[in-house]
């Protein structure tokens, strides 16, 4: 009774003002243009409500006729059976539609850190990103992490506060949080109004109107000048708000200010400001602050507006795909297998056009396929095109070698063509820092000499994505011999689609091993098992991704002479081993280049030199203590003998035996995972919460109040976290919530060490 009172208030408030249906039922504007395209990923903390969002967004548009809801499992993105029966998004999914005279092209991300991997992907291709904020909870754990994520990526952001229909909503304070945990700089774009404690509309900061939802599930909405005469506190707010913008903007865009300077007032127009908003967000100087309730359908409309106007076009984007001119230039950034079309890779185009039947060629790889059919997707809803232009997103069929992250091309010729054309880039150093990254970055430190602009421009194209390292594992078997060739394509299959999942068969027992992000991650990998490929498997006990490192340096030398099937074998290495901190992957192996040894080495045959790097390579997969990986070690090659017919196999096995006497001899030390956690519980709870962190060898960073909640921030082995979340609800009374991610790798103590040990081996 109480909404209708209020909506009716405000309908005699507004009888003389023209009521408008601002949601799009058209084809949006001409599409073939570029500048009119706006590529976009949804990226935020666990329950901030982006699929809740997505979902709004293809209603005002007129691509769905009725909003699902997530707790209904019936939303479009959410369209797995795991997603939609646990109410949380696990992969990233596609959708496109047009609003006013624009088309957005949209990748709904997780929120779990478990699925940090499908962040990290969409994020490669992504002109433009929305992170929303819980509005009563501001900048959360998983925050930090996708804002680090986009950083890195260097993809402009603007904010969108969601939930202010939440009474504890707190706009400024949001504000506040985002300048002081993201160190950035919010241009708060909304207020809120509130009838009777309920919110009903927003303030426009800019324009100065006062946006106000009346009817029709959020579809119809109106705006109103506010003025003096009529408004007075309200306007007086707004006003001081509204100054506040001009005076940030004015600090951050010249233009802006010469203006000021020119005009000598701050009475500036709505369109100049809007300019000077959308300037500062693509420099990234800035980050614009939305607000809204999308449950309650208020504000998507907003939201949407503010991704056309502030967030760029593809022509604004990345300018490492200028170098490809006209022809065609692709990033592949998701691989999916459906039952009907088999396998499908999901692919960004920069420039050219894509057609069914062409073929491509595949920088990364090296290769070149032929695709076959051609689709835009809407979610799980695939729509058969001939052609995908410029700036938008295709998914085709058939391609076989090509991965997530990998770069496409047409033809190898106009590979070389960008190579050459980026090279002459890469000689500019303000150009090299803007193209670099994140990936490409670990690999040119990796080199150890410095990279020329051609070689340079050979890794920047032919990168993929960062792979994070798994800090679980766990056994998988088939319930019976029968059902394990159809289990191994299934985790091939699998690994494909989700990079981040490791599958290794071990060595002595022959068990294949399932290495993951995380428990749900590997429940989850279980279950699509169990329901997609109807195969029943088990899995074992969840184990640590522990680490071995080494505490001394040793020396050795391991000769090899037998006969193998009337076959002379003769191979002598000498080799040592020490700890260096963050030695990358690519350069585990160095040759001893001091006197004999270096006169010994010189003749070393390239293919002696890849049977080599193989054994290293083994033998470090294998740590002496536990038989974990061994990181942060330089192995280096001193002497290096073999006879004429001697096998590659035997100079990789004496080379892996002789590195494993060398890891014996140096002693080694065990590492565990590391994470870092936060806790949110209420202060009445609070104590035994942080009386049972203490328990588990946890380091407290930072404690906060957070309205009526503590937010504790600490640093906790992930052994200790096994199970964590039902212990938590029972101390809590169900009202404590938890997110964790991994931070590092840490030394063990002697006594934690042999309890490791003994419960990995149980001995």
């Amino acid at each position: 009774m109480k909404t209708f009172c209020h909506i009716n208030y405000y309908r005699k408030l507004f009888k003389n003002i023209r009521l408008q249906r601002y949601y799009s039922t058209s084809e949006g504007g001409n599409k073939n243009n570029v500048n009119n395209i706006r590529n976009i990923g949804i990226l935020a903390h666990i329950d901030a409500g982006k699929t809740t969002t997505t979902e709004r967004m293809l209603f005002y548009s007129g691509t769905i006729r009725s909003m699902g809801e997530v707790h209904h499992g019936n939303t479009v993105t959410d369209y797995m059976e795991q997603e939609r029966q646990r109410g949380i998004t696990i992969t990233s999914a596609a959708v496109s539609f047009p609003w006013k005279e624009s088309q957005i092209n949209l990748i709904d991300t997780p929120g779990h850190i478990d699925f940090t991997m499908e962040v990290e992907q969409s994020l490669a291709v992504l002109d433009g990103a929305v992170i929303v904020l819980d509005a009563s909870a501001g900048v959360e754990a998983q925050t930090l992490t996708v804002w680090r994520q986009a950083s890195g990526y260097r993809v402009p952001r603007i904010l969108y506060l969601n939930k202010m229909d939440r009474g504890d909503a707190f706009p400024t304070a949001c504000a506040n949080s985002v300048r002081d945990k993201l160190q950035a700089q919010p241009l708060l774009l909304h207020t809120d109004v509130r009838h009777e404690e309920k919110l009903i509309g927003l303030i426009d900061l800019i324009t100065l109107e006062e946006v106000i939802w009346t009817q029709g599930r959020g579809k119809n909405y109106v705006r109103r000048k506010l003025t003096e005469e009529s408004d007075g506190h309200k306007w007086e707010t707004a006003m001081s708000f509204h100054k506040d913008l001009i005076d940030t903007l004015s600090s951050l865009d010249d233009q802006l200010a010469e203006t000021i300077i020119a005009q000598e007032t701050l009475d500036i127009s709505a369109k100049e400001l809007e300019a000077a908003v959308r300037r500062a967000t693509l420099s990234m100087k800035a980050f614009p602050l939305l607000c809204g309730s999308s449950y309650k359908n208020i504000g998507v409309q907003t939201l949407m507006d503010g991704i056309v106007s502030y967030l760029p076009s593809p022509v604004e984007g990345h300018r490492l795909y200028k170098s490809f001119g006209t022809d065609l230039a692709a990033r592949a950034f998701k691989v999916q297998h459906d039952d009907q079309r088999g396998v499908l890779t999901f692919m960004r185009l920069y420039s050219g056009e894509i057609s069914k039947g062409q073929k491509i060629y595949n920088l990364g790889q090296d290769k070149s396929e032929q695709i076959g059919a051609l689709y835009i997707a809407l979610a799980d809803d695939y729509k058969p095109v001939d052609r995908v232009t410029a700036g938008n997103i295709a998914v085709v069929s058939s391609l076989k070698a090509t991965m997530s992250g990998d770069l496409i091309t047409s033809t190898q010729a106009a590979a070389n063509r960008a190579k050459t054309h980026l090279a002459k880039l890469l000689q500019s150093p303000s150009s090299k820092d803007e193209l670099m990254l994140p990936s490409a970055r670990q690999r040119i430190q990796a080199m150890e000499s410095e990279p020329t602009c051609e070689e340079l421009a050979g890794v920047l194209l032919g990168i993929g994505t960062t792979i994070p390292e798994p800090v679980f594992l766990c056994s998988i078997e088939p319930p019976s011999l029968a059902q394990q060739t159809a289990l191994e394509t299934a985790l091939t299959e699998l690994q494909r689609e989700d990079p981040s999942l490791r599958v290794t068969t071990d060595a002595e027992s022959g068990q294949m091993i399932l290495a993951g992000m995380g428990e749900l991650h590997l429940d989850i990998i279980k279950e699509r098992i169990i329901r997609e490929y109807k195969i029943d498997v088990e899995l074992g006990p969840l184990q640590i991704a522990y680490r071995e490192s080494l505490l001394g340096t040793s020396r050795h030398t391991q000769a090899v002479d037998r006969k193998i099937g009337g076959l002379k074998q003769m191979c002598k290495v000498t080799m040592s081993a020490k700890t260096i901190k963050g030695v990358p992957h690519d350069n585990l192996l160095k040759l001893d280049k001091s006197g004999d040894s270096a006169a010994n080495l010189s003749h070393l045959h390239p293919r002696s030199l890849q049977a080599i790097r193989q054994g290293v390579n083994t033998a470090i997969m294998h740590g002496p203590k536990l038989g974990c990986p061994v990181v942060d070690v330089q192995v280096t090659l001193h002497w290096f003998e073999m006879g004429r017919g001697t096998s590659d196999s035997v100079v990789t096995a004496t080379v892996a035996q002789c590195l494993r006497k060398v890891f014996e001899e140096s002693e080694s030390v065990l590492l565990e995972p590391l994470m870092s956690l936060e806790v949110v519980c209420p202060e009445s709870h609070s104590s035994r919460v942080l009386a049972d962190l203490a328990r588990r060898r946890s380091q407290i960073q930072h404690i906060q109040m957070r309205h009526q909640n503590k937010v504790v921030d600490c640093l906790a082995p992930l052994s200790e976290l096994l199970g964590y979340s039902t212990t938590l609800r029972s101390l809590s009374s169900g009202l404590a919530s938890f997110t964790m991610e991994f931070h590092s790798y840490q030394q063990m103590s002697a006594y934690d060490e042999e309890k490791a040990i003994k419960s990995v081996t149980g001995f």
